[in-house]
């Protein structure tokens, strides 16, 4: 199942993700959603919510 969503950026922030084309992904989606899942790995946040889940599964 994959989910689409619609997203604005301002002129300045579509030029600062455009030079990251090619390095995180080739095309837009891929790039937005490598950027995500980048930012929410450095943020610890989805180590977090897989240790909840192997926690809860082993209760």
């Amino acid at each position: 199942m994959s989910k689409r969503i619609q997203v604005t950026f301002t002129d300045e922030q579509w030029e600062i993700l455009q030079k990251l084309k090619g390095k995180m992904g080739e095309g837009d989606a891929d790039l937005i959603r490598n950027i995500v899942l980048a930012w929410l790995s450095e943020k610890s946040i989805m180590s977090a919510i897989v240790k909840r889940e192997i926690s809860e599964g082993e209760e």
